[in-house]
Order: structure tokens, then sequence, then C-alpha cells
């Protein structure tokens, strides 16, 4: 627990937030303020996209004949992250790792998977065998909220914390031309840092990030229990309302 300031901030006093909430017993995570650049970049080596809902406009790239989707190679992802960021489309895909795998999806299985793109959650568990995905994503740009479902929720931890280390470095690299003596190492987050706030994700919590000069440069997140948003796109209707409440939990990222 630390505090580095009382001075009384509003929203864009910080440099991002992030709406977490948690459900480990189903296996899934809601996120509002992460899109699907922000998801890409923070996971470590993600595969191919069964894209599970047709987007219109879009350039999928290519077709899978066998269970009539369209999907993005692995080598179009960050393309396609970037397209898809000035588009109002919601977004439903999968993870898979081979297209010969999606060859070998049973009738069954393909109507679960349209399922999940028609009714965005799944009949059983999200996870199949022959796909071996880490991952459904489900996005909902007029709702701003993102539910994702992971078959290893230790995935989470790397997904916010590279995430927020990846905003402190590019502040860093920006400031660092006007600065005399850039920083020899970067402050950063670790998952043991996830880890205090792991339990307090289960009833739904808002991180906060700001940095600080004095008396020496540092980062720090504040964390909120937002337990009585029932919505996340509440959230960032009354975020000056929300901010103006002490924070529960005070993370500074350290040098390690």
């Amino acid at each position: 627990m630390i505090d580095l300031s009382k001075k009384i901030r509003t929203a864009d006093d910080y440099m991002r937030h992030l709406y977490i909430h948690t459900n480990e017993l189903n296996q899934f995570v809601i996120f509002s303020g992460l899109n699907l650049q922000d998801f890409i970049f923070s996971v470590d080596q993600l595969g191919n996209l069964l894209l599970l809902k047709n987007i219109q406009n879009a350039e999928e790239g290519s077709f899978n004949m066998h269970t009539r989707l369209a999907f993005v190679e692995q080598n179009e992802l960050t393309k396609f992250s970037k397209q898809m960021s000035d588009k109002k489309n919601d977004l439903c895909w999968i993870d898979f790792s081979d297209e010969k795998k999606l060859n070998l999806l049973t009738p069954q299985e393909q109507a679960e998977l349209l399922y999940i793109g028609h009714k965005k959650e799944p009949i059983r568990s999200p996870f199949y065998h022959q796909l071996q995905n880490r991952f459904v994503y489900l996005e909902s740009k007029s709702e701003k909220f993102t539910k994702v479902y992971v078959r290893d929720l230790e995935e989470v931890s790397q997904i916010v914390t590279r995430w927020f280390n990846h905003l402190i470095q590019m502040k860093e690299r920006s400031l660092s031309f006007w600065r005399r003596k850039p920083l020899s190492r970067i402050p950063h987050y670790t998952a043991t840092d996830y880890e205090q706030i792991r339990e307090d994700a289960k009833d739904g919590i808002l991180l906060s990030l700001y940095r600080v000069e004095k008396p020496k440069v540092a980062y720090v997140l504040e964390v909120r229990n937002v337990a009585d948003i029932q919505f996340p796109d509440e959230i960032w209707d009354d975020l000056n309302a929300i901010l103006k409440h002490d924070a529960t939990t005070t993370i500074q990222a350290n040098i390690h």
C-alpha cells in the first residue's frame, strides 16, 4: 500500500483506465477499455482467428470451406486489428493453430460455434480438442466491453500486466527525446503485482494508471472496487464521479 499523492485527479489526469471483472468458475473475464489491438499485443503467440460473426466491408482474407467461415491468418493479425479499430462491427472469434483442424470439426461443434457467434455465449465449454484454442473473444463496441473466455486463467495476469507495461514503455519513449538522461531501466509490473488484486477482480475493479515525476519517476495503478456497476459502459459515463472515491489499493511499478 502506497500513497504518493493526495492530489484529486480527473479522468484526463490518468494515462489509461481499464475495467476488469473475472468469473473464474466459468473461465471468462470482462474487459472494458481494452481493444483488439491491445489484446493481440498482450498475449503470447496468438494463432489464427476463426471469425464466428461476419464482418461487413472487411477484408477477412481467407475462407474455410468446411465451416463456411472466414478466418484471419496469424501473419495478418496486426493488419486485421488495425483495420477493425476503425470499424463499429462487433467481433467474435476463436483461435486455432492449423486450418486442417477446422476440417475435423463435427456438425455439432460447428453448430456450437455458430451459436457463440450469434448469442455471444457458449452452450458448453468453449474450448475444443480439435482446435486447442486458448481464447474465445466476444467484443461489443456498442456496449463498450469485451468478454474473453480463457482456457488458462493465469494468462489474464499476463494480458493486464503486459498492457500496462506497454503503456509505460511508450510514455517513456515519447519523453526520452526531451530528457537529458533517459531512464536506464523502465519500471514495470509483474504477474505477482496482479495477484494483489486477483480476488478483487471477481467483483469488478477499475484500474487507473498515472505517472509522477517527483521525488522520482514512478507509475502508479489506483484500484477501485466497482462491484455496484452492472454494465461496463456505465463506468465511462460516471468516470469522474468514480475517481472521487479513494482507491482501495495502489500498486507502484518497480524496477526489477
